[in-house]
């Protein structure tokens, strides 16, 4: 792993995210190095000739500059690295921003694949309007091991259950569903009693990853094969139709709000938890911004 110290001239980054107003990224690179992240795409700006995940440089940044303009905005942690990565429990660049936000009055929400957020419950808890979400695409621990080298899954539904009884909005983030092998249904009824949200997104295949992922479905599910050229080649929708109806019918049947990407950006969080199917991410309004 190569590691190196860099100072930042920002640490809070404009976006055009529709979740957040602001993105914030304490480190380059993440050491999770899972098969199929889209931020492997940053090592074209960052210049590191080092494979994902091998890599990480850990900011640092002068003191938040006017923090009363933060009232009333939101952060986003983070856009393209985990911020409860492993090196997260020396370096506390995480814990350090939170601690200098906590005061401006911004609200944030986070997304992360570990437990090493349960250090920071304490902190987190005095946002105002804080959320948390766990990305977890599957329950196969085998699986989860081909794919990520994050916590396991087990660690990371304790966390969310955590969070969750001690009131903070929390969200099950299923993403990517791998066709074939992601079995949404069983995902939700883990964590229905344990979460406000559940959000839904299918596996895009683009840049380098692209070819990553289909080596490895060729080479350990080559049943699939067949599935994953009727999506990522010939552009076939009949999969994801099939399982939104899927969903459609089970949320019904549980008595969840189900959402479409089409419907409303801005998710509900409620009891059971809502369920927001995000799947055809070319589709998603321009206006969603302005809708936040």
């Amino acid at each position: 792993m190569i590691i190196k110290d860099i100072d930042v001239k920002n640490i809070m980054t404009k976006t055009n995210l529709p979740v957040s107003d602001f993105a914030v990224n304490p480190y380059v690179g993440c050491t999770h190095a899972c098969k199929y992240c889209y931020a492997s795409f940053m090592k074209r700006f960052t210049n590191h000739p080092e494979p994902w995940g091998e890599f990480i440089d850990v900011k640092y940044w002068p003191k938040i500059d006017k923090p009363g303009k933060y009232a009333g905005k939101e952060a986003f942690f983070c856009s393209v690295t985990d911020p409860y990565q492993p090196l997260e429990k020396k370096y506390c660049r995480t814990r350090e921003l939170l601690e200098q936000l906590l005061p401006t009055g911004i609200s944030i929400s986070i997304s992360t694949k570990s437990d090493l957020i349960l250090r920071d419950l304490d902190l987190i808890k005095q946002f105002p309007s804080a959320h948390v979400a766990w990305s977890i695409n599957t329950l196969d621990e085998d699986f989860r091991k081909e794919m990520d080298r994050a916590v396991s899954i087990e660690r990371r539904l304790e966390a969310m259950r955590q969070f969750y009884d001690a009131g903070i909005q929390s969200t099950c983030f299923i993403s990517p569903i791998f066709p074939g092998i992601t079995d949404v249904i069983a995902i939700i009824e883990r964590v229905k009693h344990q979460c406000n949200l559940v959000w839904l997104e299918n596996l895009n295949l683009r840049g380098d990853y692209r070819a990553i992922i289909l080596d490895w479905i060729h080479e350990h599910r080559p049943d699939l094969d067949g599935l994953y050229y009727d999506i990522y080649t010939k552009g076939r929708r009949e999969y994801w139709i099939a399982l939104d109806q899927k969903i459609r019918e089970y949320t019904a049947k549980e008595g969840m709000l189900y959402i479409r990407d089409d419907d409303q950006h801005r998710s509900p969080f409620g009891e059971p938890p809502v369920v927001c199917n995000y799947f055809y991410h070319e589709e998603v309004r321009k206006s969603a911004k302005k809708d936040r």
